[in-house]
């Protein structure tokens, strides 16, 4: 008995049940993150395989990446609009102002348009396996142009990374049985593109000050993208569309297409939100190893030799390495900023100390 009256046994019994029901949330937790995760990788990976098979498939019909990806913008843009402005699910982060939207959010804007039209146009001449071995070159685009921007410093660790990967992609496009060097151009095109907005995406964060979830970003880039996509569009590509007849596309399979675009890009926001933008590098490593062993079992024009997977596997060391990089800058960037806020803090208690006036003895 304790002093309430009340035994001890029961009062420990009490205990081991909560400690019990903490340890099932944090496994629910933890469950659910994984899931989101898991999510993320079929997501990505059969948005790749679906933009693969509507763009090149004859019983679609539909090889226009510029009108398919233009489909998504649009999408994306009355569907952010619909849900955060008339149904109010999902909150839009304010700050930005029509300066910051004009020198920020249109140049990501349009490197976003880029970097989809290229890469989907891609498809058409290369096989999806290839393409993502091309797309292990997008730490070394995002170096170059974050060391000509001031953003990025040389060193030789990083340079020692770069020739890494670099060799790796090298060794990779040795093996692969038949290149189409338009689709390859294509492709780095599409990885300039994207390595531009993530430049933008870094000043956009670091200058302007300004942090925006997937959503919220979504609802501020898509409109831009969009009409980015429409000039060229009615330029290229709608004169063929009208000259092989009437429009007579599946208006099913586009739509389907553009909801799990949208299913992706929230499946991002889910990700970040519960676990940090690193996992999402992680997650696309583990995405990529699974589109380029996958295609190869889906579409005919995927066909992997040794070679390929030796220097696939060489630039993915390289890219493994670049991310640890970056997440021991990030690591040491936020512990410095949390000593300089100690100190600045610690230095006004002081001022406050030396301000406030002792009080005479009497």
């Amino acid at each position: 008995m304790d002093r309430s009256g009340r035994p001890l046994r029961v009062r420990g019994e009490a205990g081991m049940v909560a400690d019990v029901v903490k340890r099932i949330r944090r496994c629910g937790e933890g469950g659910s993150t994984y899931g989101y995760i898991l999510l993320y990788i079929a997501l990505s990976s059969g948005q790749i395989f679906f933009n693969k098979w509507v763009l090149s498939s004859k019983q679609i019909n539909f090889p226009y990446p510029v009108a398919l990806t233009l489909l998504h913008m649009l999408f994306s843009s009355v569907l952010c609009f619909v849900l955060t402005k008339v149904f109010k699910i999902i909150k839009i982060e304010g700050g930005i102002t029509s300066e910051i939207y004009l020198t920020s959010v249109v140049p990501i804007g349009a490197m976003f348009a880029m970097t989809l039209w290229l890469g989907n146009s891609a498809y058409l001449y290369i096989s999806v396996a290839f393409a993502q071995m091309l797309k292990a070159t997008m730490p070394v685009a995002v170096f170059f142009l974050g060391t000509a921007a001031g953003l990025e410093a040389m060193s030789c660790r990083m340079f020692v990374i770069m020739t890494v990967i670099s060799i790796g992609v090298v060794v990779a496009s040795y093996g692969e049985i038949s290149i189409s060097w338009i689709g390859v151009v294509y492709q780095m095109g599409g990885v300039v593109g994207e390595a531009s907005r993530l430049i933008f995406m870094e000043i956009f964060v670091k200058r302007k000050g300004v942090r925006l979830n997937s959503i919220s970003m979504m609802y501020y880039v898509s409109p831009c993208s969009a009409l980015c996509l429409f000039v060229p569009w009615i330029f290229l590509e709608k004169p063929k569309m009208d000259s092989s007849g009437p429009w007579n596309f599946p208006p099913i399979i586009l739509g389907l297409n553009c909801v799990c675009t949208f299913a992706l890009n929230l499946s991002v926001f889910l990700v970040i939100s519960r676990t940090s933008a690193l996992t999402i590098r992680v997650a696309g490593v583990v995405r990529d190893w699974v589109v380029v062993l996958l295609s190869a079992l889906i579409f005919s024009d995927s066909k992997l030799t040794i070679i390929n997977l030796i220097g696939y596997g060489i630039a993915i060391s390289g890219v493994v390495a670049y991310n640890n990089h970056k997440l021991k800058k990030e690591a040491s960037q936020i512990k410095s900023d949390g000593t300089a806020k100690t100190e600045d803090q610690e230095r006004s208690q002081d001022v406050q100390v030396v301000l406030i006036p002792q009080k005479e003895n009497t």
